[in-house]
């Protein structure tokens, strides 16, 4: 159940981590975000990644192996990066319709994959 709910605190803080990190990249389109400067914009991306952390943590240490949870500290590592690139995946889809999504995206994708399959070999 530990791993579990490593997972979802990691799904959830990424989400985070994306909007903060590139949500006000979507600011333009909204007249009074627009007039932000960028100290404005840290200070919000700031405060958006303060929910990252007070979920990543508790992730962190629900999973790792020596605080009783299912993973190794590098195990750890390679599933929050991929769940980092699939909720940014979902979140450039979503916000940045613009962008496209090629097929070298995929393959790198699935060596990511590969790289989980691989770190959790014995």
């Amino acid at each position: 159940m530990r791993g579990t709910w490593t997972v979802v605190l990691l799904v959830l803080s990424n989400a985070f981590m994306t909007l903060a990190w590139y949500g006000h990249l979507r600011f333009k389109d909204h007249p009074s975000l627009a007039k932000l400067g960028l100290v404005s914009v840290i200070l919000i991306s700031w405060g958006i990644a303060f929910f990252e952390y007070c979920l990543q943590v508790p992730a962190n240490r629900l999973g790792y192996v020596a605080d009783g949870g299912p993973y190794s500290l590098v195990q750890l590592k390679v599933i929050q990066e991929v769940i980092t690139l699939a909720v940014f995946v979902g979140f450039s889809l979503i916000a940045f319709k613009e962008e496209s999504f090629r097929w070298n995206h995929a393959l790198a994708g699935l060596l990511l994959v590969a790289a989980v399959w691989l770190v959790f070999k014995k």
